[in-house]
C-alpha cells in the first residue's frame, strides 16, 4: 500500500526544486496534493506532471507573504478534497548574505515574510483546523542549515530559518497530545534555484562564509529532500515530533 493513501497535503513552494520533488514524490505515494506556489505556471506545470503519472493534485497561486492567500490555499485542499492531513512549509527566499550592519529594514521584513510569518500563518490555521475537527495532523518545515548554523547566509535568512527551529520545537511539543506532528528538514547543499531570490549580494557576507562553503561534501538533488519530507509525513515517523532532521551528506558534522 502507498504510504499516503488517502491523505490530502499542502507543499508550497512546490513549482520548482524541493517542493516540486516533494509534491510529485507525495501524490506517487498516494495522496491529493495542492501544489501551492507563487509561480502559477509553474505549479500547473507541476499538477500536469503529477496527473500524467496517475496522481491528483490541484495548483494555486499563493504568495505566503500575504495572510489572505494563505487562508485561500487552506481551504482551498478542505473544499477541494474534503480534508488536510499534512502541511509541507517549503517556500522559501534567500537574502544576499548580508551581515547586519548591512541589511536593511525593507529587506528584514521581506525575508521574515516569507521564510517565517508564511510558515506560522499556515501553520496557526491548519492547527486550528485540526483542533476544531478533533483530527490529527502533520507538519513538515523544509528549514536549512542555515538554520542551525550561522555561517551559511546573511543575518536575515539565519534569523528567519533560526525563527523556524523554534516554531517547529514549540509546535510539535505544545500540541503533541492532540496527535499533531511537526517537524524539520534542513538541508544542505540541493542543487535547487533559491539562488535566483539573491539581490544585491554582500561580498563582505559572502567573502565571510566561504569557510564553510568551502567544506560542502557534494551537492545533491531535491529527490533526496523528498525522500526525508515523505518519512516525516508518514506513519512511518509516527514517533518523531519537534525534532529537525539534517540531510547534508555530513557537510555540518564537524562544526
Amino acid at each position: 500500500m502507498a504510504k499516503l493513501e488517502g491523505k490530502v497535503a499542502i507543499v508550497t513552494g512546490a513549482a520548482s526544486g524541493m517542493g516540486k520533488a516533494i509534491a510529485k514524490l507525495y501524490a506517487k505515494q498516494g495522496a491529493k496534493v495542492i501544489v501551492a506556489d507563487f509561480n502559477a505556471d509553474g505549479a500547473e506545470s507541476v499538477v500536469q506532471e503529477i496527473a500524467g503519472a496517475g496522481g491528483t493534485a490541484k495548483a494555486v497561486s499563493v504568495n505566503v507573504a500575504d495572510a489572505g492567500q494563505i487562508e485561500n490555499m487552506i481551504d482551498t485542499a478542505i473544499s477541494e478534497y474534503g480534508e488536510l492531513n499534512i502541511l509541507v512549509n517549503n517556500a522559501g527566499i534567500m537574502d544576499g548574505f548580508e551581515p547586519v550592519g548591512e541589511i536593511t529594514n525593507e529587506k528584514w521584513d521581506q525575508i521574515f515574510d516569507v521564510n517565517t510569518k508564511g510558515v506560522m500563518r499556515a501553520m496557526r490555521k491548519a492547527v486550528n483546523y485540526w483542533l476544531d475537527n478533533e483530527k490529527e495532523g502533520v507538519v513538515v518545515n523544509t528549514i536549512s542549515t542555515g538554520g542551525l548554523n550561522g555561517a551559511h547566509a546573511g543575518v536575515a535568512y539565519g534569523a528567519s530559518k533560526h525563527a523556524v527551529v523554534a516554531l517547529t520545537k514549540n509546535t510539535g511539543y505544545m500540541y503533541a497530545q492532540k496527535g499533531i506532528r511537526v517537524n524539520g528538514i534542513a538541508p544542505g547543499a540541493i542543487e535547487t534555484n533559491i539562488g535566483s531570490s539573491m539581490k544585491n549580494v554582500s561580498e563582505f557576507g559572502m567573502d565571510r562564509t566561504k569557510l564553510t562553503q568551502a567544506v560542502i561534501p557534494h551537492t545533491r538533488k531535491p529527490e533526496e529532500i523528498a525522500e526525508a519530507a515523505l518519512f516525516l509525513g508518514s506513519e512511518e515517523s509516527s514517533f518523531v515530533n519537534g525534532t529537525v532532521l539534517t540531510v547534508d551528506g555530513r557537510w555540518t558534522v564537524g562544526f
